[in-house]
């Protein structure tokens, strides 16, 4: 039985980093005329609730979004990605305390689409997919919401009619499975839509799989790809807890190494926690 919950993690570093570059893709996109796609395997709820519910045990968000909500020097890129979590959050002002509300992938995602563009979520967690299915209950055609495993459900989305689209891929790595689900499900993808741009977010955690992964993703036979990680801690010595996350990306825009190597540096300095805080750039190809 599945037991994740997003919610009491929402907005934390690992949630700003992840946000920041699907903004980035999303706005790459939009750039031209012709429809696009956007696809995410793992959902969750779409948004949620910062004073209330799951997210008041851990308050993550505090030690993620919480430290950019009342900054005045935010690069541009990042300034866009914290003006839509703003829209989310109407009354606030720049004062922390305000930040109520945080959207997840699906509602980010949301705002990158025009008329023609169209968003298709998958959620196994049952009452996760439920809320997701509330959240966008009002955007019509433009938002198909399925209760489903998203691994499985790429094979029969791609290629997508537009032949443009982006797939974020981000299963909360609760088993070892999900690692090799991650590989399995983008080699198919890759088999069926190479030009498709693929985002793979991933936790910086002890465990061998998750050392591994970056490697093996490194490893696919794509002429393009980029990886970025934050770590905001030296890894515990017990080996226990999440101390960053990366954002491999599959046919990135040129444009996004150099907004990321203008952006990193920043976020270490907001989100570190301590000297073992820092970030990794690599990429290859365009």
């Amino acid at each position: 039985m599945l037991s994740y919950r997003h919610a009491f993690h929402a907005g934390n570093h690992a949630d700003v980093l992840k946000h920041f570059v699907l903004v980035q893709l999303g706005r790459h996109l939009a750039q031209k005329d012709k429809s696009f796609w956007i696809i995410d395997t793992h959902a969750g709820a779409g948004l949620y609730a910062l004073d209330a519910g799951h997210a008041t045990r851990l308050k993550e968000y505090e030690a993620g979004i919480g430290r950019l909500w009342g900054r005045d020097d935010l690069p541009a890129a990042l300034a866009d990605y914290v003006d839509l979590v703003r829209t989310c959050n109407p009354d606030a002002t720049r004062a922390a305390e305000t930040l109520r509300v945080y959207p997840g992938s699906p509602w980010l995602a949301l705002q990158m689409l025009r008329p023609q563009d169209r968003l298709r979520l998958f959620e196994l967690h049952s009452s996760d997919s439920t809320l997701l299915r509330d959240n966008f209950k009002d955007q019509g055609r433009r938002v198909t919401v399925t209760a489903a495993n998203g691994f499985d459900a790429l094979k029969a989305l791609l290629p997508p009619p537009p032949r443009r689209a982006l797939v974020l891929i981000d299963p909360p790595y609760e088993t070892r499975d999900d690692y090799a689900h991650v590989l399995s499900a983008l080699q198919e993808g890759l088999a069926r839509f190479a030009t498709g741009i693929y985002a793979v977010w991933y936790p910086q955690l002890a465990r061998a799989e998750a050392r591994q992964l970056p490697d093996k993703l490194r490893r696919l036979p794509v002429q393009s790809w980029l990886n970025v990680t934050l770590n905001v801690c030296a890894p515990s010595a017990d080996g226990f807890g999440m101390y960053g996350s990366g954002m491999f990306v599959i046919n990135p825009p040129w444009t996004l190494r150099r907004t990321l190597e203008d952006v990193m540096p920043y976020l270490v300095r907001m989100l570190g926690q301590d000297d073992g805080a820092g970030y990794i750039l690599d990429a290859q190809g365009d």
